[in-house]
């Protein structure tokens, strides 16, 4: 389910065009974004995985004013980058994994 603190694969209008984004739930979105039925507006968005720890760091981030940077309305004033992230039980993957 799309709670917060759950990560999901982000996409177009097409339900199945998600290949490489993805996104943060900042709260329980589980009625908006959750698979309702094979239908455009009820495919929903895949849950994938989840923030264990750090979710005051993506509170941070999402606190951050965003701004108008050609077509994008809510673009960040400072880049994010997300250096560590892994499969819970599993350490660091090895570099170009």
């Amino acid at each position: 389910h799309n709670v917060r603190g759950t990560v999901g694969m982000a996409r177009t209008a097409d339900p199945h065009s998600g290949t490489s984004e993805f996104f943060i739930n900042l709260a329980d979105n589980s009625a908006k974004l959750d698979f309702k039925a094979p239908t455009i507006q009820g495919w929903g968005y895949a849950v994938f995985g989840r923030v264990i720890e750090g979710m005051d760091v993506v509170d941070s981030i999402a606190a951050t004013k965003p701004i108008r940077r050609g077509p994008y309305s809510e673009y960040p004033t400072n880049p994010t980058v997300i250096e560590h992230a892994y499969m819970q039980g599993a350490g660091p993957a090895e570099p170009g994994r």
